[in-house]
């Protein structure tokens, strides 16, 4: 069975800074930390705007998500500090999704840095989107010094997620997109080919958060 995944992200610029950190780490995180079937939860936070945050989950499997422990801490049953908070921030990205490269990989802990790329493809092109990703496009970022692990997901059709798809890269730390390295694996004729069919594209590139000691 495929592993899962959950990313939420937001822009907390509405939101008390001290509030929207103590609520992530003393709550909302552990919350999900205990939940059979949950693996690695980390947090990061925007490279080039600080102010967007990102929590992604690894999941034995997406179906993790509609056990009683996962729903009774979600959507209607979120606490009244989630409640409070979630309403101050902007909501980026949520994403529940199906692993489909490499299918079973657990995702490691220790990262320095993540990109999310969520995306839609017109429908025309979603055979050749994927093939692209699968075939060239994730292999040849996967390579780049600097990357340390690469996958690939796709939502459940039940409306759950604002996008479709998800790539994750897992990196030494950010700036490693910033390396020509990185930009030579990105780019390819193929790729050009694609971009124009991409639709609700988010891209976000993070460092792994840290919480401030005192």
């Amino acid at each position: 069975m495929a592993r899962g995944i959950l990313i939420a992200g937001f822009d907390y610029s509405g939101a008390h800074e001290d509030e929207f950190h103590d609520w992530y780490d003393l709550e909302h995180l552990p919350e999900r930390q205990r939940i059979p079937g949950f693996g690695e939860c980390a947090r990061w936070l925007g490279f080039h705007n600080p102010k967007q945050a990102l929590a992604t989950y690894d999941l034995e499997s997406i179906g993790v998500l509609a056990s009683p422990a996962y729903r009774a801490i979600s959507r209607e049953n979120l606490s009244v500090w989630s409640k409070r908070v979630v309403a101050r921030c902007q909501r980026l990205i949520r994403f529940e999704g199906d692993q489909i490269n490499p299918g079973t990989a657990t995702v490691p802990a220790g990262s320095g840095g993540i990109l999310i790329n969520a995306m839609d493809v017109a429908p025309e092109h979603e055979v050749d989107f994927n093939a692209w990703y699968d075939e060239e496009h994730l292999p040849a970022l996967r390579a780049v010094p600097g990357t340390l692990s690469a996958f690939r997901y796709r939502a459940r059709s039940d409306g759950s997620s604002t996008h479709r798809y998800v790539a994750m890269y897992l990196l030494t730390e950010p700036e490693v997109t910033l390396s020509p390295a990185w930009k030579t694996a990105a780019s390819s004729e193929w790729t050009d080919r694609l971009r124009p069919h991409f639709r609700n594209h988010l891209r976000v590139l993070a460092r792994a958060y840290e919480r401030e000691a005192g």
